[in-house]
């Protein structure tokens, strides 16, 4: 028997293909997987039909965590084509059927963060590492398919050994479109407030001891670049608060951990789940009796927004010092939107920031972080924007109209509607300037492709 399954959701950049491989191949199959263009994925299998009914029972029930299946179409034909192994095969540019959907960044996974911090490990403290369950997705893409000469990892050839990872079936890094090494990827390194580099052996825990003597330093993260500073001293907070003409709207801090965040704020079962999560947006927590950080970071507020280290550049930071929270506020001016370039970060930053902390992985979009208030169990979304977008809204109704909804002026994000899906872009935010202008159309442009 001859089977053609075409599986559509979010199947691209979360591992999906190799669970396909693995799944397959337990199962005595033959044939091959792809991705297709407009981000459907093509299995093509040959085999006896039980095992085929398996294989696609386990599809629903086994798929990787990240993955969002929205329907499975299958097709039969009693003509085989003769295959004698499953493959994975390279992706096609065809598109049959619309919809693409792009997977959003997710935050760094349990097996990451182990070898992240095991000296025996290549990748020990290497701030870009990644697998098929996590890591950068959204940022990094140019175009579909999502394969890595489509990404800005196109610019870092794999090293022999992340090669090998990449193209063995039973590794975790299998087609994982973001492997990279300390030998092969991307590197970090510490600059003046000129964009001059400085030195330095180990620049993520020269930040950090930078931080913690009160400089600010602005970090360059996957969708952008965050204005960071110790919560515990008042005077940069302050420093910061007239750089960015912000009297009173409160900072978002990164805490250390789950226990750290405890010692400052309030926390739910249900927001601690959040704030774990491999969204890990920023939550609008209460401040505890105990409250311990700045007054100036959320000032006359009953609320702090928090979240967790999701990049092993923040894992690092944390492990390097003892501040037990940094503010982590989106670099903007005034009305922009978040930097992402370096030479931009020192025209436009320069002049309100001490240091950068600079990586030479280009951003391919602009992704600010999420935030997200509890109304007792109930999580509403603030700010709908990294580890969510774009990832799409399922809608009851089937709609054969495309719709392209652009808001207003304040606060804005996009939504292209196609078939029952609503696809929202990350936070725009106010439309006012010509740089927020070019931002939006940027963002439309990349949800329609």
């Amino acid at each position: 028997m001859h089977t053609e399954v075409l599986v559509t959701g979010i199947v691209q950049g979360v591992g999906f293909r190799p669970f396909v491989y693995r799944t397959a191949v337990k199962n005595g199959l033959v044939g091959h997987v792809r991705n297709r263009g407009d981000a459907i994925v093509e299995i093509a299998l040959e085999g006896p039909q039980t095992k085929i009914n398996k294989f696609i029972e386990e599809l629903k029930t086994q798929k990787p965590v990240l993955a969002h299946i929205y329907n499975i179409k299958t097709e039969n034909r009693q003509q085989e084509k003769g295959f004698t192994e499953f493959k994975i095969i390279q992706s096609s540019g065809e598109a049959k059927l619309s919809g693409s959907v792009v997977p959003p960044d997710v935050s760094i996974c349990d097996e990451c963060l182990k070898e992240l911090r095991d000296p025996k490990d290549r990748r020990f403290d290497y701030f870009f590492i990644t697998c098929t369950d996590c890591g950068p997705r959204y940022t990094t893409i140019k175009n579909l398919p999502y394969d890595r000469p489509n990404t800005t990892m196109q610019e870092f050839p794999m090293c022999e050994s992340c090669a090998k990872d990449y193209s063995d079936p039973l590794n975790r890094r299998f087609h994982a479109q973001t492997v990279a090494c300390p030998v092969c990827g991307p590197k970090v390194y510490l600059a003046s407030n000129k964009g001059e580099p400085i030195e330095s052996e180990d620049p993520i825990r020269e930040t950090g001891r930078l931080l913690e003597e009160g400089s600010i330093v602005a970090i360059k993260g996957n969708g952008g670049f965050h204005v960071a500073t110790a919560t515990t001293k008042g005077e940069p907070v302050a420093r910061l608060r007239k750089d960015k003409h912000r009297k009173q709207k409160p900072f978002a801090v990164m805490a250390k951990n789950l226990d750290t965040v405890r010692s400052f704020a309030e926390v739910s079962h249900w927001e601690a789940e959040l704030l774990t999560s491999y969204r890990k947006p920023i939550v609008l927590l209460k401040k505890s009796k105990g409250y311990c950080l700045s007054e100036l970071v959320a000032p006359e507020l009953d609320r702090v927004g928090v979240m967790l280290p999701y990049t092993g550049l923040h894992t690092i930071l944390f492990d390097k010092t003892e501040e037990p929270a940094f503010v982590m506020t989106s670099a903007n001016p005034p009305s922009e939107p978040i930097v992402t370039d370096n030479d931009e970060a020192v025209t436009k930053l320069g002049d309100s920031v001490d240091y950068f902390l600079f990586h030479n992985r280009q951003i391919a979009q602009r992704c600010d972080d999420s935030v997200v208030r509890f109304h007792g169990k109930n999580p509403s979304l603030i700010r709908r924007s990294r580890g969510y977008a774009p990832e799409p809204i399922i809608l009851k109704q089937v709609s054969n109209r495309c719709v392209l909804a652009v808001g207003g002026e304040l606060n804005v994000t996009s939504c292209v509607l196609t078939q029952n899906r609503a696809f929202i872009s990350q936070h725009i935010g106010d439309v006012e300037n010509l740089e927020n202008l070019r931002f939006h159309k940027d963002a439309i442009a990349h949800l329609t492709k």
